[in-house]
């Protein structure tokens, strides 16, 4: 007996979609929570030995996705979901203010568990930068992907050569056997952008043409700032 595809397809995106909205911030001050939490994560992976070329990898990137917290979860149907800001660097190495996104995807097949990670993916190129700003962008399909190289020595870490669009650091807590980032899907949240800078702001207007800004990423911003 075959199974029809579409009930598991509409079970993946509903527990992708309520994956995103338990690993996002409650509702009163949703945006600058998250923001803040950016500024944590990306703080803490910066140091964390884990993650050699992490700080290089930010020196490269024309555009950098922090999600704080992507959960992923799943008996033989799973899904990940997640909120997080996008930042863009421009030719003198500022960063813009953030713009907001979730990230998600649902799967079928073997896995079990549950896992809560902060991830840095690091976009590398102004073509990928480009296609997540104006689409509906997927991980491994729109761009190529890799993860973050670990345990690597600093000299290994210095002469390393990313070659991929993007690449994801994730800090995980948690077991989770089956499922990556790839297929997962990003998506832009202009309803939040409008909250955050009080006008009709797009991801386009903030990380690309610089029109609006709020003081209170600035620390974000700093975070990310070379070293």
């Amino acid at each position: 007996m075959r199974l029809s595809r579409r009930p598991i397809l509409a079970a993946l995106a509903f527990l992708a979609a309520g994956l995103a909205a338990c690993a996002t911030p409650p509702d009163t001050g949703v945006e600058q929570q998250l923001v803040d939490q950016a500024r944590a994560t990306v703080a803490k992976l910066r140091d964390d030995p884990d993650f050699p070329t992490l700080n290089q990898a930010l020196a490269r990137a024309k555009g950098v996705l922090v999600v704080p917290s992507l959960i992923k979860a799943g008996l033989i149907v799973g899904g990940e979901g997640g909120g997080g800001v996008l930042l863009g660097r421009d030719a003198q190495g500022e960063w813009s203010y953030p713009a907001f996104y979730t990230i998600g995807s649902g799967s079928f097949g073997f896995q079990a568990g549950v896992q809560d990670a902060e991830v840095v993916f690091t976009i590398m190129n102004d073509r990928a930068l480009r296609q997540v700003i104006d689409t509906q962008f997927k991980l491994g399909a729109d761009a190529s992907l890799a993860l973050g190289p670990k345990g690597m020595g600093l000299e290994a870490a210095t002469t390393f050569n990313f070659g991929a669009d993007v690449y994801a650091f994730a800090k995980t807590r948690g077991a989770y056997g089956g499922g990556t980032f790839e297929g997962s899907v990003i998506y832009k949240r202009d309803s939040r952008n409008r909250n955050y800078y009080g006008q009709a702001a797009t991801a386009n207007d903030i990380v690309i043409e610089r029109k609006y800004s709020n003081p209170n990423a600035d620390a974000l911003r700093a975070a990310l700032a070379p070293r």
